[in-house]
Formats: C-alpha cells, sequence, structure tokens
C-alpha cells in the first residue's frame, strides 16, 4: 500500500491471452471456482490479448476471489467476456451499500461481526488496477451476491 501511495509501483505491461491467464491464476489462487470462458481459443470468449502486467492482475483476483469465498456465498465463479473478467459469488449478501456508494476504503471491512478490522483486499485491489490501466466496479446482482468486474486494456 505505501508502494501505491507514493506513486511508485510501476507496471510490466505484456500482451497475454485473457482466458488462460485467468484460469492459471484461479487455480493458484486455491478457491474452488468453476471459470467460465477461459478456453482461449482463437475467435473463442477466452482467447482476447489483453495488455496487462501478469502478476499485478493476479493480485486483484486472487483479492477478489479470497473476498468472494470470505464474505459470499455459494458457488464462486469466473467469466471471461472480451477484456474482462468477472469474479461472482451466487448467494451471499453482496456488497455493503456504502462500499458501492463511495467504493473501497482501508481498514474498513463493512461487517460489524468482525470489527474495525483491516480490509485492505479491495484497496488493494483497486490500486493494482489503476498501476496497470484496469477499472474494477462492484454491484450486487439479482437475486443475490455479489461481482466484480475487472476491465483490461486491449492489446
Amino acid at each position: 500500500m505505501a508502494r501505491l501511495d507514493a506513486d511508485r509501483e510501476e507496471a510490466r505491461l505484456e500482451v497475454h491471452v485473457l482466458g488462460p491467464l485467468v484460469g492459471s491464476i484461479t487455480e493458484r489462487s486455491g478457491v474452488a471456482a468453476e471459470v467460465v470462458g477461459a478456453d482461449g481459443t482463437a475467435g473463442g470468449p477466452g482467447g482476447v490479448r489483453v495488455r496487462t502486467d501478469a502478476r499485478r492482475l493476479e493480485r486483484i483476483l486472487t483479492n477478489l476471489l479470497v473476498n468472494a469465498r470470505r464474505h459470499g456465498s455459494g458457488p464462486i465463479t469466473v467469466t471471461v467476456s472480451g477484456t474482462s473478467v468477472t469474479v461472482r459469488d451466487q448467494d451471499g449478501p453482496g456488497y455493503p451499500a456504502a462500499l458501492l456508494r463511495e467504493g473501497p476504503r482501508r481498514f474498513v471491512t463493512g461487517t460489524p461481526e468482525r470489527g474495525q478490522g483491516t480490509g485492505l483486499g479491495l484497496t488493494i485491489a483497486f490500486g493494482q488496477a489503476q498501476v496497470i490501466g484496469a477499472g474494477v466496479t462492484l454491484s450486487n446482482p439479482a437475486p443475490a451476491g455479489a461481482a466484480a468486474v475487472v476491465t483490461l486494456p486491449p492489446a
């Protein structure tokens, strides 16, 4: 976080085929999740090339996956579509309204039962996304659960 705050982070941007990259990141995360659209075949949904820093994308997606497991419920899906990756839990309570309205704030977890906590996962994900030129959007899709969409720059 200190390096992000000091604008000392420099991305190593390279061209990657998004689907296979997301598949391997999800597998290494240790979070049980179904990966959709990551086949990486030419013309397939996961075959799109993006310009990103794979190490930073791994930090982003791993934080989102761990949050989905910790705070969500039901199956977790990771969907690759175009230059976007969606991490979604199907049955959890969703993101707190304040988080959707104001975005992540470090040291605030939004869950009273966890006390003050050190909720840095989403703050780190958003900060790393900024470094690589990606966007992160949070939502609570109906009927339940939470979704985080990471949109990467095309190659």
